[in-house]
């Protein structure tokens, strides 16, 4: 046994740290694989007021022609997600999980701003959700609607303590 420790014992340590290195690489995630945990809202965030549809306040000044079916509402998916705001976009890839093409598809749905994701409810999500192909349960995943708020309220001590530099 001594003999076998002398001629291999070198090896084995080396053998030792190298599954030590990755158990640890393949275990230290940046808490993406933890379970999100909700947050209580601020009394000011229990307070605000979701931003107007746009897109609403047009169909309502719009015209109607004589004898049409009357129409149904527009789901409230849409017109929460489809905001469209072009005064001033944010930066969309400033969040953990969204990349150039995934910045691309979120504007050709009309999802510019931080405050548009931020107000999301569960519905929303699975509407956006179900139009993003290949990046399909993004949303979820990454915690947008959580990582919104922090970025739409400007604490961006708060984002980069939960989510990392930016």
């Amino acid at each position: 046994m001594q003999q076998f420790l002398m001629d291999y014992g070198l090896w084995l340590l080396a053998a030792a740290l190298i599954v030590i290195a990755v158990v640890f690489l393949l275990t230290r995630g940046d808490g993406a694989g933890a379970p999100p945990t909700e947050q209580p809202l601020s009394a000011a965030e229990a307070n605000a007021v979701p931003m107007e549809p746009i897109a609403a306040a047009i169909a309502l000044v719009a015209p109607e022609p004589a004898e049409t079916a009357p129409q149904a509402p527009a789901p409230a998916a849409q017109t929460a997600m489809a905001t469209p705001v072009r005064e001033e976009t944010d930066d969309l890839l400033r969040m953990k999980g969204v990349g150039p093409k995934l910045n691309a598809r979120l504007i050709e749905l009309g999802i510019t701003r931080f405050s548009q994701i931020a107000a999301w409810s569960a519905a929303d999500i699975e509407a956006v959700d179900a139009q993003l192909g290949a990046f399909k349960g993004r949303p979820v995943r990454d915690q947008w609607v959580d990582q919104a708020r922090y970025l739409a309220n400007g604490d961006i001590a708060g984002f980069e303590a939960k989510y990392g530099k930016l």
